[in-house]
């Protein structure tokens, strides 16, 4: 599966939910196979943990846990290091292989 959207490469919400749309920020995971990526600060839910004892004698802390949902891929665009502008992808091999580039400035963007 070819995706265009890698790990650490920052991204900007274009679709979802009202507070999280138009948020900019860094891809945290990246699942291939679901097509959904994880961004820093967007798409967070809370979870409840409850007290739980190990084998070990010690607690788990209880409380309120907060973290970033997986979202759809499709939900996200690629912000351009150079434009930093939200932009398509588009790839362009050569002999070094193959590498991503901006369709706005045409810059690479690897």
């Amino acid at each position: 599966m070819n995706v265009k959207i890698r790990k650490g490469d920052t991204v900007e919400v274009i679709s979802g939910r009202l507070e999280d749309k138009g948020k900019r920020g860094e891809v945290i995971n990246v699942l291939i196979k679901d097509r959904r990526v994880v961004v820093q600060g967007v798409n967070v839910r809370t979870k409840h943990q409850k007290q739980v004892q190990t084998q070990a004698g010690r607690s788990i802390n209880p409380g309120r846990i907060q973290f970033e949902n997986p979202m759809d891929i499709s939900k996200v665009m690629l912000v351009c290091p150079t434009c930093k502008a939200a932009t398509r992808v588009g790839v362009q091999r050569d002999n070094d292989g193959a590498r991503r580039v901006c369709k706005k400035c045409q810059a690479f963007i690897d």
